[in-house]
C-alpha cells in the first residue's frame, strides 16, 4: 500500500501543469470518444471497432505522452481520460459516447463491461510502472494495439471460432483470424517500444525473442477473464521484456 501511496506522491505533476495542461487533455480525451461515438451513431460502426478506436487513440496518446513528457504527465491524461468515461457512464445507453464503448453483446451488463476493462487498464498501467519501469511502454503497445487489433479483426475476417479456457465463469468466443491479428500487431508493438526503450538494443537475441514475447502475450489473451484482458496484456509482455530483453 505504501509502495502504492508513494507511486501518485511522486507522479503527480505540479499544480500549475495541471490547470495549464489538463483541459487540453479532457478536450483531447473527449474529442477521441466522440470521434468513436460520430462512428458508431452516424456512420452505423459495428461497436466492435468503435470501442477499439477509442482504446487505440488513448493508449498511442499514452505512449507519446509518455516519451515526451514522462510518467507524471500520463497520469494527469490517465485522470483526464477517467472523467470523460465517468461523464459518458453518467449520460448512459443512447448517447454517442456511452454507446462508443457499450457493446451489444454484453447486455445486460453493458456498462460493467466499460467499468471493468477501464480498472484493468489502470491496474496494468500503475503495476508495470512500479515493477517494470521503462519496460511498461511495452505493455502500452501490446496492450493498446495487440489486444485492440483482436475483436476488429475477428469482427470482419473471423470466420474459424474457438472457445479456449479462461480463469472465469465467463465463456468468450474467438478466432484464428483475431487471434492472429493480435499477435502480428503485438510484434509490431513490441518492435517499436523496443526502439523507444534507452535499454534495449537490436541484436540476434532480441530479434528472436520478441516475437516468443508476442506468441505469449497471444496465447494469454485468448485465455484471460472477460473484460481484464485491459491488465494482462500490460503486465504481462512488460514482465517478459524485462526480464527476457
Amino acid at each position: 500500500m505504501e509502495t502504492l501511496i508513494n507511486f501518485f506522491i511522486e507522479n503527480t505533476p505540479p499544480l500549475k501543469t495541471i490547470i495549464l495542461v489538463g483541459p487540453l487533455f479532457l478536450l483531447w480525451s473527449y474529442l477521441c470518444l466522440s470521434f468513436a461515438g460520430w462512428l458508431k451513431t452516424k456512420r452505423q460502426v459495428r461497436t466492435g471497432y468503435t470501442r477499439k478506436t477509442f482504446h487505440i487513440l488513448i493508449f498511442l496518446s499514452v505512449v507519446v505522452l509518455n516519451v515526451i513528457s514522462g510518467l507524471p504527465i500520463v497520469c494527469l491524461f490517465g485522470g483526464m481520460t477517467t472523467l470523460v468515461i465517468a461523464y459518458a457512464l453518467v449520460k448512459g445507453e443512447g448517447h454517442p459516447l456511452y454507446e462508443a464503448m457499450a457493446r451489444e453483446k454484453d447486455a445486460p451488463f453493458r456498462t460493467y463491461y466499460i467499468i471493468v476493462p477501464y480498472f484493468a487498464t489502470l491496474i496494468g498501467g500503475i503495476v508495470s510502472n512500479i515493477f517494470f519501469g521503462q519496460f511498461a511502454i511495452v505493455g502500452y503497445l501490446v496492450g493498446g494495439l495487440g489486444d485492440a487489433a483482436g475483436e476488429p479483426v475477428g469482427t470482419r475476417w473471423g470466420k474459424h471460432k474457438y472457445t479456449p479456457p479462461t480463469f472465469s465463469s465467463f465463456k468468450s468466443t474467438r478466432s484464428l483470424e483475431g487471434s492472429f491479428g493480435v499477435f502480428l500487431v503485438s510484434l509490431i508493438g513490441i518492435i517499436i517500444a523496443a526502439a523507444l526503450v534507452p535499454q534495449l538494443h537490436f541484436n540476434l537475441r532480441t530479434i528472436a525473442i520478441i516475437p516468443l514475447i508476442a506468441l505469449a502475450s497471444t496465447l494469454l489473451e485468448s485465455i484471460s477473464p472477460h473484460g481484464w484482458d485491459n491488465a494482462t496484456m500490460q503486465i504481462f509482455p512488460s514482465l517478459l521484456a524485462s526480464v527476457l530483453l
